[in-house]
């Protein structure tokens, strides 16, 4: 169950409220968000007309699931975000774009530049990448991230980047514009309590092998921390398939937008791992209710140091956002 108060609710009423509740053995968890939130996962016994009748209570939102905050119960009307001039969720598809890896000034400023024009609206790029292989290129780290911020200067586009350690969470906050936690941290539950007490929105990826459940949770983790600011990013499962690198599980989609208020992207260069499924799983993506995209894009795939196979060229991904607007047009006509 959600408590939620008034913006302007008095904290004594809202502090007697919680001592009522831990009196009747109800655990409580006070959410210091854009207004004082109380969840209460115990919920037997407690009556929703009672606590609404409380002194500074705004509602109370029953919630049928482990995840409260993240729960459409929530908020039914859905999320949306706001990146700058963007807004991802409940409008037009947003497309976020750009290199695996930050490599060099040059290779990200010219992709930078390309993305934007064939109609990107954020810039993505890692300026530390979590390999599978501790060989593999872990990119510039602290370096990147200089790029990056040139890169937004020139371009004006907004910058989404991961962040891999709790202790970086500042850092790569006075930077990007997005922070993104990838795939093999979404458990990572010191990272998720980090990033949550930055502003900043959250770009939180699923795990390879996580539930649609954990996936939520692992947002709620964020939200329950007070940053409500999450987008949702579906990239693909591990499965027995071993034509593409993971599975795209576009069943998530549908299922993530009922079951939660959230953003949720589509990354179909991970979903696939080969440049020549992107442009028809992307489509695929928007037309199963997907917000947007998160795209590899490299100027040269074939010299990229990381993910070269799964990157599209400048061509192709204007090729893609001229096909994925087209999808998303046909669909607001039939709706």
């Amino acid at each position: 169950m959600i408590v939620e108060c008034a913006a302007d609710a008095d904290p004594r009423s809202v502090q007697r409220l919680v001592d009522h509740l831990q009196s009747r053995g109800k655990p409580v968890h006070w959410v210091h968000g854009p207004q004082p939130v109380l969840i209460c996962p115990d919920e037997r016994d407690l009556d929703p007309r009672e606590l609404q009748a409380w002194p500074g209570v705004r509602r109370v939102i029953p919630v049928r699931h482990a995840f409260q905050l993240a729960a459409r119960d929530y908020r039914p009307e859905g999320t949306q975000i706001r990146v700058g001039e963007v807004r991802i969720g409940g409008g037009d598809p947003i497309f976020i774009a750009g290199p695996c890896a930050v490599e060099s000034r040059s290779q990200l400023l010219e992709t930078a530049h390309a993305v934007r024009e064939a109609g990107a609206h954020l810039l993505r790029a890692g300026a530390f990448k979590p390999r599978t292989s501790p060989y593999s290129f872990q990119g510039l780290g602290f370096e990147g991230l200089e790029l990056l911020a040139e890169a937004r200067a020139e371009t004006g586009l907004p910058v989404v980047t991961e962040v891999m350690a709790p202790e970086e969470a500042p850092l790569v906050a006075e930077v990007a514009d997005v922070l993104q936690v990838g795939a093999r941290n979404m458990q990572n539950f010191s990272l998720l309590k980090a990033v949550a007490r930055q502003p900043k929105p959250v770009l939180l990826k699923r795990g390879m092998s996580a539930t649609i459940e954990e996936w939520l949770l692992a947002a709620e983790y964020v939200m329950a921390y007070g940053n409500f600011n999450v987008i949702l990013c579906e990239r693909g499962i591990r499965t027995f398939e071993r034509m593409t690198r993971n599975t795209l599980d576009i069943n998530a989609v549908p299922v993530a937008k009922r079951l939660s208020h959230l953003p949720v992207l589509v990354d179909p260069s991970h979903g696939t791992g080969d440049a020549a499924y992107v442009i028809p799983v992307a489509r695929a993506a928007i037309a199963a209710g997907a917000d947007g995209l998160l795209v590899e894009v490299h100027i040269r795939p074939e010299e990229a140091w990381s993910d070269g196979s799964q990157s599209l060229t400048p061509e192709a991904f204007a090729r893609m956002v001229r096909e994925v607007r087209a999808v998303s047009r046909a669909l607001r006509m039939i709706q």
